[in-house]
């Protein structure tokens, strides 16, 4: 990536986050959270983010790439470990803390919105292409190294526009109050579906079963985030059942409440 590209690629990126950092404070003024736990969950989010998009190329590069600073905003990151990583991490905290209060749907829109505007990053960065394709909006990227008049599937813009109607259908859902407190992970199983599928457009390597890594790791997180919601789902339904019987209104249990 040259140097140009390389600012703009990490000028988008920034774009990404500051957008997501305010939408996510803008959300969670409405949660009852000191300013303390706000910005230790909003602290978490960033970091968890950063370290689990860069893990997979930090363990190819070597344990000395984690100390060099600009690494953090060059090329060479997963969407899918930024997604995960900010959700451990801020699961983490919240647990360290004793944080009982419910965030994920403050995170759903931010986290699609920013995913989408840093797409557009990869896209202008070509970085992130897909297969060859013989379609007419197929694009040439220099970074491919192709002979000329090789055209790819422009995977990047794919995904800004299925973000971008997941950050519409997120709004529409939070206004309707559908899935309440299960918002982020209908938004996070609806992306990894997606990625599911759209990898066969991408130029990945297989590793098991004719499928790439990134499959294997929807398959394993789409189990992980439905087992959380239904285990989650019980202790709402049951919290409720003890609020009716006992007039109390505790929050029911926060196991991985998000």
């Amino acid at each position: 990536m040259s140097l140009p590209i390389r600012w703009i690629y990490m000028v988008v990126l920034l774009a990404a986050v500051s957008i997501a950092w305010w939408i996510t404070r803008q959300n969670q003024k409405r949660l009852p959270l000191s300013n303390i736990e706000r910005w230790l969950i909003g602290g978490a989010a960033f970091v968890g983010s950063m370290i689990g998009a860069k893990v997979p190329f930090l363990m190819e590069q070597g344990i000395e790439a984690f100390y060099q600073g600009t690494v953090w905003f060059a090329d060479g990151k997963t969407i899918l470990g930024g997604i995960f990583g900010g959700y451990l991490a801020v699961e983490l905290v919240k647990w360290m803390a004793n944080i009982r209060t419910r965030t994920g749907d403050s995170f759903a829109l931010p986290v699609a919105i920013a995913v989408a505007v840093g797409r557009i990053g990869c896209f202008l960065a070509g970085c992130c292409f897909g297969c060859e394709t013989n379609l007419p909006w197929g694009v040439a990227f220099p970074t491919a190294h192709d002979p000329p008049g090789i055209v790819r599937h422009p995977t990047q813009l794919y995904e800004v526009v299925f973000h971008g109607f997941a950050a519409i259908a997120l709004v529409w859902i939070a206004h309707k109050k559908w899935f309440v407190n299960h918002q982020l992970k209908l938004y996070l199983i609806a992306y990894l579906i997606y990625r599911f599928f759209s990898e066969w457009l991408r130029p990945e390597s297989t590793v098991l079963l004719n499928l790439t890594s990134y499959q294997i790791a929807s398959v394993i997180l789409i189990a992980v985030l439905v087992t959380l919601w239904l285990s989650t789902s019980g202790d709402e339904i049951a919290g409720s059942t003890n609020s009716r019987n006992d007039g109390t209104t505790d929050e029911p249990g926060n196991r991985f409440a998000e």
